[in-house]
């Protein structure tokens, strides 16, 4: 009798024993299926987290590819068009220099020095040009100084009478790339009338450049 009591104890606890190993190992088994989904879980968003991150990396560097492609195209558009313009100018200054090969240049040299003394406004005047150019300087003063006078006459009725040389330092003279015309100084230098051929084209060149530009170039507009 007392052995079949503690068969029954025993096989009880057995059975207790069964049962607390069953329980701890699904328990085991479910916080082990909980961990690793969480770890997966985790795993995916790291990589997904490190996809985008590669991917905008990829993009930034696409953008900034891009634009440095972009900007160079600009910088060598605006190379050649600095290019081009730059070969009109000279076209231009070439033609200055026909201008001054031309018979109707000391026509033009009268003109020049009318206009620059109607702008210095100075009774004394002295005139510079190119060596070549002296001897007509001197040829068209005399006619450019009675334009001059019967201008201002008219203008304010008051008879002038100005005294207008020519440079005599010949190393004072102006340079061939001036391309002709002349230079008009007065008070020592301190006021001065450039009517140089170059100089008169550079103004030109500055007033019509949006409407050059425009011509050349439409498409930046």
């Amino acid at each position: 009798m007392a052995s079949d009591q503690i068969r029954q104890m025993v096989n009880f606890i057995l059975q207790e024993a069964h049962e607390k190993a069953n329980e701890i190992r699904v328990k085991t088994e479910h916080d082990f299926n909980l961990e690793k989904q969480t770890l997966v879980h985790e795993a995916k968003l790291a990589v997904q987290d490190e996809f985008a991150k590669k991917e905008k990396d990829r993009e930034v560097q696409e953008r900034i590819a891009r634009s440095a492609e972009i900007g160079s195209c600009r910088q060598k558009k605006m190379a050649l068009r600095d290019d081009l313009l730059t070969s009109l100018m000279k076209e231009a200054s070439s033609k200055c220099k026909v201008v001054a090969d031309g018979s109707n240049y000391a026509a033009l040299l009268q003109k020049l020095i009318v206009q620059g003394l109607i702008k210095i406004e100075e009774m004394e005047v002295v005139v510079y040009c190119r060596k070549e150019d002296v001897a007509t300087v001197k040829k068209v003063i005399p006619a450019a100084m009675k334009e001059y006078v019967e201008i201002m006459e008219k203008e304010s009725e008051i008879k002038l009478q100005p005294k207008v040389t020519v440079n005599d330092d010949r190393k004072r003279d102006l340079p061939e790339s001036s391309n002709g015309g002349v230079k008009l100084m007065a008070l020592e230098g301190k006021i001065v009338c450039d009517n140089t051929m170059s100089s008169r084209l550079g103004l030109v060149y500055s007033e019509l450049m949006p409407s050059i530009r425009e011509i050349l170039f439409p498409e930046a507009q």
